[in-house]
């Protein structure tokens, strides 16, 4: 057993009395206020600390407002299909087309990972960043039809997300059709899938993709992806094709 030396043990003493003899309190109310985080909150700035800021600030515009390209109309996002989900998906599947040691089938990209749309006019590396904050990494996983059809009812189930290569056509809150190079489906085929590396762990209701029989991870980008397609792009024409198609 430790020994306690006696000042400690007069010092614990004298604070146990002294808590003893300290009245109860207890807490009367709570109030909260909210308070907006927006321009209002100028007035009350670090100002020494925003102008030791100033240069960084002033490099990361530098380079964040770099033109890639240019768009003729809003790339705007609203399920179940729009020009920025077709946008992504397509160059998601272009670009994995070009990396992928096979033919890729589809691409699969959530309206949820859209986190911004795009207005008409330049659009820089700024843009792109807005759009896909994250790490996010291009993978393309092998699933079986049956696998497919499977992750398309998710979208009659939980809402329409983003895709290319493929049309399907839901009805009354169901899978009415799903056709992928203009064939239906085929539940025991293979097919391969360009996707992230974040829906292949099955968020976002895609818990079909878990499925996989086989994963290949590129270690590219998704971001870098999407930069190097408005490159070589320049002008981004989007139309809408009827590939995701919602009915009552």
């Amino acid at each position: 057993m430790k020994r306690i030396h006696f000042p400690v043990l007069y010092i614990l003493c004298a604070v146990m009395l002294v808590s003893c003899g300290q009245p109860q309190k207890e807490v009367a109310s709570v109030s909260t206020e909210a308070i907006p985080v927006d321009s209002s909150a100028d007035a009350i700035q670090d100002t020494a600390y925003t102008a030791y800021l100033a240069p960084t600030r002033a490099e990361l515009d530098k380079i964040m407002g770099v033109q890639l390209g240019y768009a003729p109309e809003d790339l705007w996002v609203a399920a179940p299909e729009c020009p920025m989900l077709n946008w992504a998906t397509d160059a998601l599947w272009e670009a994995a087309k070009r990396v992928y040691p096979g033919k890729v089938d589809i691409a699969i990209v959530n309206i949820g990972g859209m986190r911004c749309m795009w207005p008409a006019g330049p659009i820089t590396r700024g843009h792109v960043f807005n759009l896909m904050p994250f790490d996010n990494e291009l993978v393309v996983l092998t699933l079986k039809g049956s696998d497919v059809i499977e992750l398309c009812e998710s979208f009659a189930r939980y809402g329409a997300q983003g895709v290319a290569g493929m049309r399907v056509t839901i009805i009354d809150g169901r899978l009415a059709d799903v056709q992928v190079d203009g064939k239906a489906v085929d539940p025991k085929a293979l097919y391969t899938v360009a996707t992230s590396d974040y829906l292949s762990g099955g968020t976002d209701h895609m818990t079909a993709l878990t499925h996989h029989v086989n994963y290949w991870k590129s270690d590219l980008l998704i971001r870098d992806l999407y930069e190097q397609a408005v490159l070589e792009q320049d002008t981004l024409r989007v139309t809408l094709d009827g590939r995701m198609t919602v009915k009552p």
